[in-house]
């Protein structure tokens, strides 16, 4: 039997393609980095865990506010560093002293490294986990077992 990481990489394969659509989290329609993420949840484990509010692209910046963080926090399991898995959520920090607010699915880990991820202009795409990528990682998580 499929542990969840496999499962999650499987899922997040069949959405690439998907346009880049802000908000949108519809396989083939629709999505950005937190609608692949809701997507491959509802896949894997139903309903999502809590509703998502309506936001901008420079939400949370104001305030500072690590919202997708605390989120992630809530919903799912965080990995220490060194502790990577296909399938593991990763969170990004884009620029330096910016809130962390892209996500990706870890598709292979070790020296071929890959990540699925909802990119602007580019829609979902597997792009190498290449050194630039991996100094913006902040957190990773595990999405919990299936009941």
């Amino acid at each position: 039997m499929a542990g969840v990481g496999d499962l999650v990489v499987a899922e997040a394969r069949l959405w690439l393609g998907t346009p880049y659509v802000h908000q949108a989290s519809l396989r083939g329609a629709g999505c950005d980095c937190l609608g692949l993420v809701r997507g491959v949840w509802r896949a894997i484990h139903g309903a999502e865990p809590e509703a998502v509010p309506a936001y901008t692209a420079d939400w949370s910046e104001p305030a500072r506010d690590e919202a997708l963080w605390r989120a992630a926090l809530r919903h799912m399991v965080a990995r220490a560093p060194g502790q990577e898995a296909a399938g593991d959520v990763l969170l990004f920090r884009m620029r330096d002293g910016a809130v962390a607010k892209h996500l990706g699915v870890q598709a292979r880990v070790g020296a071929g490294a890959t990540f699925i991820h909802a990119y602007t202009g580019h829609g979902v795409v597997e792009s190498p986990l290449s050194g630039p990528w991996q100094r913006r990682v902040v957190a990773r998580f595990g999405f919990p077992e299936k009941d």
